[in-house]
């Protein structure tokens, strides 16, 4: 494979992949969710994503030096949270570390371990199937069990660093 030649020679030194990934991400509209474990334990992420249908996996990662990742590491399930725009101030308690994310915060154990936090559109529990770490981040797959939620159908989405809502566009134009 050759490389052209005739490009014009960049005057400042070509970002770095981790800036790459940052501002390039910081453009991709991400579900907010919370994930819990027992303990209890639990963080924002916006990383969680289905795997297969069949069987019925889901995937998060986070950091390995994360607050949580002990906790994570030690669970045999997990409980994943969709928030909706309503759930922007739990999305941004559950984001800061050296606090207690649970003081003041709605919740009951599920009976395979994981908190269930109140009041957010879906939620759904996961046995760990696999963890693994990946660069500088730990994958977790782990198998539905179990699920519920309110069913509000506005999605809580992290966009250009900030929270916004996402819900459908109109159809026919207006």
């Amino acid at each position: 494979m050759s490389v052209p030649t005739d490009r014009a020679p960049r005057a400042t030194p070509a970002p770095a992949g981790d800036e790459i990934l940052r501002s390039t991400l910081r453009r991709h509209a991400a579900g907010v969710t919370v994930i819990t474990v027992p303990g209890p334990a639990g963080f924002t992420a916006t990383s969680f994503t289905s795997v297969s249908l069949e069987p019925a996996l889901v995937s998060f990662c986070l950091s390995l030096t994360a607050s949580t990742a002990a906790a994570v590491e030690d669970a045999g399930h997990f409980a994943a949270h969709v928030l909706g725009p309503q759930n922007a101030a739990l999305a941004a308690g559950f984001a800061r570390s050296g606090v207690d994310r649970f003081t003041g915060v709605d919740w009951s154990p599920h009976t395979e371990g994981p908190p269930i936090l109140a009041g957010v559109p879906a939620w759904l529990v996961a046995r760990v199937t696999l963890l693994r770490p990946v660069g500088d981040h730990l994958l977790v797959v782990g198998e539905v069990t179990d699920g519920g939620g309110n069913g509000e159908p506005t999605g809580l989405v992290h966009f250009e660093g900030a929270f916004a809502a996402a819900g459908p566009l109109t159809q026919g134009g207006g």
